[in-house]
């Protein structure tokens, strides 16, 4: 089990995430929502530790993550997707899944042993190439990909790393309408694997409406509703305040 408990950050006098306490377990997909601003980004931050927290935890397991690096978390099973792809743009697609693997099995820089087992780490990676239907570009540079290819081989890489927790930060941005059922059908796959503990920041009410199991409402960097999909939707305080009219016009948040 992933739990905040009180988990707070301030810039200055401006309190971005304001003592969000919530507990999320395997087997369930938990989308976050809310208008611009209200802290949704900030809190994977605050979670995934590219932010250090002014006040409370970050457990995982049962174990206290709040003042452990970013990469010790990645190492604990917290596995992040960014909004703005992270990527090794001058290699190849192949070789930067092949580093998420070498990375998970601790392997580093360790030169001689990577090369014996290169035969190996390779097949494993181009397997999850052939997941994000990537192979057929698994000798092209990153950085040659168009956005919606790469936003695939980030989660390729994700994968990979095979966490317990999957924070997926609107893995459809800036993707053409062909190229979203692929990262949504490989959401589905983990969710219906039963194991992982998946988090969803997504502004497409259609999107969070068919996977969501849970939905959670942040606004002003405050906790503001929490539950099923259909009653927090369809909830006055949801409705008016911070999904907007949108919602029923358009499917995206306000």
């Amino acid at each position: 089990m992933l739990e905040t408990k009180n988990l707070s950050i301030r810039f200055g006098g401006h309190v971005a995430v304001d003592r969000v306490s919530c507990a999320f377990k395997p087997g369930t997909l938990t989308a976050i929502v809310g208008p611009n601003g209200a802290g949704k980004t900030t809190y994977f931050n605050l979670i995934s530790g590219q932010l250090p927290a002014s006040e409370g935890q970050v457990l995982l397991d049962g174990v206290d993550l709040t003042r452990m690096a970013a990469p010790l978390r990645t190492r604990r099973g917290l596995g992040r997707a960014f909004q703005l792809t992270q990527l090794f743009p001058h290699l190849s697609v192949l070789e930067n899944v092949r580093l998420a693997v070498q990375a998970r099995r601790g392997l580093g820089l360790k030169m001689l042993t990577v090369w014996l087992q290169l035969r190996e780490l390779s097949d494993e990676a181009m397997a999850l190439l052939e997941r994000v239907r990537l192979a057929d570009r698994a000798g092209h540079y990153a950085a040659s990909l168009p956005h919606g290819d790469q936003r695939k081989l980030e989660v390729a890489m994700l994968m990979a790393l095979q966490p317990k927790v999957y924070m997926f930060d609107e893995p459809t941005a800036g993707m053409s309408v062909d190229e979203v059922p692929v990262i949504l059908d490989l959401i589905r796959e983990l969710k219906r694997e039963g194991r992982h503990t998946i988090l969803l920041v997504e502004h497409k009410m259609d999107v969070v409406r068919e996977l969501a199991d849970r939905i959670v409402v942040l606004h002003q960097g405050q906790l503001v509703a929490d539950g099923e999909p259909a009653a927090v939707i369809a909830s006055d305080v949801v409705q008016s305040a911070y999904l907007g009219k949108a919602v029923a016009s358009s499917g995206v948040v306000a």
